[in-house]
């Protein structure tokens, strides 16, 4: 009879009710113990650079919903209410609200990281973060991130809200693509868009604009403009073009800029002083060396190996927009007639 008992069996079932019964006195106690302490103090963590928010302002919405918390036991305080009122400033992307057995209430919130700032056509300001989301400026902060303005037609209501038109999400694509790579995040300053809805770029180094056209092939586009750089920028100079057209993903078509104009410019004899343009260039050439240094040494900006043989990639090809010059007529030259 004794040896049909499963013991092994048993002994569990007799560790799991002893184990159930332990966590029920434990939960007990700590209820018991929670409904005397009282809150003594709040930690509030906002970590990163970007402060679109300030301890202050976290100190209104508690005092607005909750009331003096300091004090009060920590049963009467509603901890998930005061999450979610936090949660609804468009600022925060997340916060965590909870309290320890001292009394102590932590209050740890994560901001929303912007990426790209917005102005539209009727003037309108605003920023797109990481993750694809509309969200207001701020009095408080002012993010250094990219400006795209122009014939954008996104809307912002106000709200933490979705991107609607396509031209607004290409810019949040190209704007997390350039972020991505330090040298594009580096060298483009600005981004616009044209009356024919074609986003140009505008880099640091460099007077002429860059046609990107929409965010498709982002990847082939930028490998093409890399490679003009490194190729044909060093041997005709940096203000030799007024555009770079790398909208085609098989060629790049540019457009020179007046010779007249880059001759005049640069046979001036006298010595300019010191101007913001000048500190400009100047600035403009350290970049330029950078940039330069980073093609050289940085393994992570050389160009993608290339395909397998059976696929054959055509090479990016540069076309030079010229004016057509008028040929001279010809004088008719008169016959000479015989004497007689």
């Amino acid at each position: 009879m004794l040896k049909q008992i499963k013991w092994k069996l048993v002994f569990k079932c007799f560790a799991w009710v002893i184990t159930l019964g332990g966590i029920a006195a434990l939960m007990s106690f700590v209820s018991v113990k929670k409904q005397s302490v009282k809150c003594t103090n709040i930690k509030i963590l906002i970590p990163g650079a970007d402060n679109f928010i300030e301890r202050e302002e976290i100190d209104a919405i508690l005092k607005q919903n909750e009331g003096q918390l300091i004090g009060r036991h920590l049963t009467s305080i509603n901890l998930h209410a005061i999450e979610e009122k936090i949660k609804a400033n468009p600022y925060i992307a997340l916060s965590t609200v909870y309290a320890d057995m001292d009394g102590v209430i932590h209050i740890e919130i994560n901001q929303r990281q912007p990426l790209l700032r917005i102005i539209n056509m009727t003037g309108q300001d605003f920023y797109i973060d990481k993750n694809g989301l509309k969200m207001p400026v701020s009095s408080n902060f002012t993010a250094n991130v990219l400006v795209a303005n122009g014939r954008i037609m996104e809307h912002f209501t106000g709200k933490v809200d979705t991107l609607i038109t396509k031209m607004a999400s290409d810019l949040y694509k190209t704007a997390l693509f350039l972020k991505k790579d330090s040298l594009w995040d580096s060298q483009i300053e600005q981004i616009f868009v044209n009356d024919k809805d074609d986003i140009e770029f505008i880099p640091r180094v460099g007077n002429q604009r860059i046609i990107l056209g929409n965010a498709d092939s982002l990847e082939t586009k930028m490998s093409n403009l890399l490679t003009f750089y490194k190729k044909a920028m060093p041997k005709v100079g940096w203000d030799t073009y007024k555009t770079i057209n790398i909208k085609y993903t098989n060629q790049i078509v540019c457009e020179k800029n007046n010779l007249d104009s880059v001759s005049s410019r640069l046979s001036g004899t006298h010595v300019p002083r010191p101007t913001p343009l000048t500190v400009r260039k100047v600035m403009d050439s350290i970049v330029k060396a950078e940039i330069a240094a980073e093609l050289r040494n940085n393994p992570e900006f050389k160009l993608a190996p290339a395909k397998p043989p059976t696929v054959v990639k055509p090479t990016p090809e540069v076309k030079v927009v010229k004016k057509p010059v008028a040929k001279p007529e010809k004088i008719p030259q008169a016959k000479k007639t015989d004497k007689k």
